[in-house]
């Protein structure tokens, strides 16, 4: 038996306990993995510290080392998340719909959890925490495979998970790590009957590998290529300062921003304010040939001058995630052209609209089929946390069982419970 069917094994085991267990268990369990995170902390961080000093050597762009990166403060924000979650209502019997049918047989609808969920994921040791809680949680046992960049990081998160669940009455494979090596995640994505469902979480690569290569039933998160688009009826000072927020706050994240879109009426009096914030804020905006030329009008006070402020857009670069200080921006001539340029290039993460016109409102919200369409608001707002779900397991950019950010019900499947008093079908 190899070692990823022997993990499978065990984890399917321990989802049985799991699934009976009370939400005081889980709560219990929840509350000990913070307590653990927070007592090994120097442990944590000292095992980051050898992923962090790995990334660099092998010349990572900061950006991604910043995603990678543990302190304390981090160590402790996963802590809280956890903690968090144990306050969070249990999804696991909820009634989803329940009536009586006209035989006498009471019908209900309930939800249950999958059972065992694989988590294939990129740079970000906290995920290890936040999986691994969420999935508790929902009563899945998970299978935790991170990058390689990430592995003493990781180790070390899921040994201290494996301990504290063990010491609140619940089995320690209800949280397992995975192999990095590639043979080992090709096996976990043919796992089928092992492993109910898999979750990717990273870049367009690595979730395009498994959607096409597994045979387990995948649940794909999207890249976020976000857009912002200022309408003709836009408050421009609202708009700049929505775009600041959305490209600028955490630029890493996947409802970052990644283009502005600029209706002709208003382009000349926007760019004017945009580009030299935009540039202040150490912004590169690569730009088709109407913000290119708004760019070498800027006056040279306005940093003009530096030739790494504006630059030309290629096709590419309105198709691009940059998780970085990039930004990718277009004048269109109306809202019909903004829609169509989302509908070419858009991931289907987050796009955005800032208006004071509802019919445009209306329109874009309807035309736009993205997971989330935000009207005068930042994209940086697709987020379990900021929906008031509690905690997510990342955003889902497919329509099928679970579409945006993926909470606590969103990890779970249901089942029919009908109960009789001697009913027999004639």
């Amino acid at each position: 038996m190899s070692e990823i069917i022997e993990l499978a094994r065990r984890a399917r085991v321990a989802s049985y306990a799991l699934a009976e267990a009370s939400r005081a268990t889980k709560d219990a369990a929840l509350h000990a993995m913070a307590a653990a995170l927070r007592e090994n902390t120097d442990a944590i961080v000292a095992a980051n510290a050898v992923d962090v000093a790995a990334a660099r050597d092998a010349g990572t762009p900061e950006s991604t080392v910043d995603r990678l990166a543990l302190n304390p403060a981090r160590v402790d924000a996963m802590a809280a998340g956890l903690e968090q979650l144990a306050g969070l209502a249990d999804p696991i019997g909820v009634v989803v719909r329940g009536y009586t049918l006209p035989n006498g047989l009471e019908l209900r609808q309930v939800r249950v959890p999958f059972g065992v969920v694989g988590i294939i994921y990129e740079a970000r040791p906290n995920v290890t925490a936040d999986a691994a809680g969420i999935c508790l949680k929902s009563g899945n046992a998970v299978l935790l495979r991170g990058s390689s960049s990430a592995a003493a990081s990781n180790e070390a998160i899921i040994a201290v998970l494996r301990d504290a669940a063990g010491s609140a009455g619940l089995p320690a494979d209800v949280v397992q790590g995975v192999p990095t090596d590639r043979a080992a995640v090709k096996e976990l994505m043919q796992a089928r009957g092992l492993v109910d469902v898999l979750i990717p979480r990273g870049g367009a690569g690595l979730i395009q590998t498994v959607v096409s290569e597994s045979s387990v039933p995948v649940i794909e998160t999207g890249v976020g290529n976000c857009h912002v688009y200022i309408d003709a009826d836009a408050d421009l000072d609202l708009g700049l300062e929505i775009l600041l927020n959305s490209k600028t706050q955490r630029p890493s994240v996947c409802n970052a921003a990644e283009s502005l879109l600029v209706h002709a009426a208003v382009a000349e009096d926007f760019l004017a304010r945009a580009l030299p914030a935009l540039a202040a804020a150490g912004v590169t905006v690569h730009g088709d040939p109407a913000v290119v030329a708004a760019g070498k009008n800027m006056p040279a006070s306005a940093g003009a001058g530096d030739a790494a402020v504006v630059v030309p857009a290629t096709e590419d670069d309105f198709g691009t995630e940059y998780n970085s200080l990039d930004l990718s921006a277009a004048v269109v001539d109306s809202l019909e052209d903004a829609v169509q340029h989302i509908r070419r290039y858009s991931s289907g993460h987050t796009d955005a609209i800032i208006t004071r016109s509802l019919a445009a409102a209306r329109r874009f919200t309807t035309a736009v089929d993205s997971a989330a369409v935000v009207v005068n608001a930042s994209t940086r707002f697709t987020d379990g946390g900021e929906f008031g779900f509690g905690a997510e397991i990342g955003i889902s950019t497919q329509k099928l069982h679970a579409r945006g950010p993926m909470g606590l019900p969103e990890m779970t499947s249901t089942k029919y419970v009908v109960t009789g008093e001697g009913q027999i079908r004639t």
